[in-house]
């Protein structure tokens, strides 16, 4: 009888499953439960988009294409990024799409790190950085930041990091963020990048909520001073325009670094699904005032929300981008993983414990707000039961 123990790959067993996905799995097994767990936009992908996909399948324009991607898709990604962010790139060059922004964080740590390469990464954050970088043979390096600093990375974090590790490769950054919400302003990247310009550092700089801002304009990192050389930036289409199932993203950054990540796509993957690059053409060309429809009403429901933990006695940090919300939970007397558990078997309400997003987040869990108002209603009256049962402050 075969042993798998002895022939699978120790380094994939060694890999935790994501704890997103365990509570939303769990959730499905029960009847009743309102979820606020998945970052997935509950709006309907713009008609004009999903039109441009089926003139493709009439048109049945449903092949291989270059591996970069259509060369009129990799203009209007570098038009999209000139225009939004100022920052340019040589669309021949310096711009792969990708299936997913998550392939092109992929591609970024496969085309950077050789054994043992240390890479920095700013948690709370999204729960595939750490598992791709020891995929790719790198050593993860969590940066905690902290509620009190608004989950920014500041100068001292960075600065105590470089000198424990001074030989540390790559800097992942993920604002607007996910899970909570936070956004860095130029005025906060400015220190950070003085120190990295004295190092070698690269940096990888997701920026897949870039256009959920509330109240301040996205800013990259890549935009200050002797920054764009040392960056690769990593966009794509899921929640800016809600197009979650359609997988498609982007990566741009220095030529000499997207040479190496494209033989890897190319061998990996091939090419994006052709599909999905046309009716990209026309999110990024004709798009923009639905982008900015979605954006307010994302904007409603986080006010409102904050309202309601507000009243239930729940710290929140109140987040500019993104659509979560990361309440703190350490009046209820109870860690992360167990307020999750108990809150779904005494509500049936499912949301994330902040550890899934590293060890910075237990004492917070992770809300979706990317529901209808209807949805979050019910689910923050649930939550206010649950919470008035739990909390410790409130009991005599």
């Amino acid at each position: 009888m075969i042993s798998y123990d002895q022939i699978l790959s120790k380094r994939a067993m060694e890999i935790k499953p994501s704890g997103i996905r365990r509570f939303f799995d769990l959730a499905e097994t029960m009847e009743g439960v309102i979820s606020l767990g998945v970052g997935e936009p509950d709006f309907r992908t713009p008609w004009t988009i999903r039109s441009a996909a089926i003139n493709t399948l009439e048109r049945q324009v449903i092949i291989y294409g270059g591996n970069a991607g259509l060369l009129q898709l990799r203009h209007e990604i570098a038009g999209f990024m000139e225009r939004r962010h100022q920052l340019s790139y040589d669309p021949d060059h310096e711009v792969i799409v990708t299936v997913g922004g998550s392939e092109a964080v992929d591609l970024t740590f496969r085309s950077l790190l050789n054994p043992g390469d240390e890479v920095l990464i700013t948690e709370p954050c999204f729960v595939c950085y750490a598992p791709l970088v020891s995929m790719a043979d790198g050593v993860p390096v969590p940066l905690p930041t902290r509620h009190e600093d608004e989950f920014r990375l500041t100068a001292d974090t960075l600065r105590a990091a470089l000198h424990a590790h001074p030989n540390a490769k790559l800097l992942v950054l993920s604002y607007p963020n996910n899970p909570t919400g936070a956004i860095m302003s130029k005025e906060d990247y400015l220190p950070l990048a003085e120190l990295i310009r004295t190092t070698n550092l690269m940096v990888l700089s997701d920026e897949i909520y870039s256009e959920l801002t509330y109240g301040t304009k996205h800013c990259s990192i890549a935009t200050l001073e002797g920054m764009q050389e040392r960056t690769v930036v990593v966009n794509g289409f899921s929640k800016a325009f809600a197009m979650t199932g359609w997988r498609l993203g982007w990566m741009a950054g220095p030529a000499p670094i997207i040479q190496q990540a494209l033989k890897i796509h190319q061998y990996g993957i091939m090419c994006a699904p052709m599909i999905s690059q046309r009716a990209a053409i026309e999110a990024l060309t004709n798009c923009d005032n639905e982008v900015e429809r979605m954006a307010e009403e994302y904007d409603h429901r986080r006010r409102y929300m904050l309202r309601r933990f507000h009243e239930m006695g729940l710290t929140c940090f109140p987040p500019a981008g993104a659509f979560y919300l990361f309440p703190c939970i350490a009046s209820t007397g109870m860690d992360a993983e167990t307020f999750c558990e108990t809150l779904l078997k005494e509500e049936k309400v499912a949301v994330v414990p902040g550890t899934a997003f590293g060890d910075s987040g237990k004492e917070h869990v992770r809300i979706s707000y990317a529901y209808s108002l209807k949805h979050l209603t019910e689910a923050a009256d649930r939550m206010e039961r649950f919470i008035k049962r739990h909390n410790t402050n409130s009991r005599e």
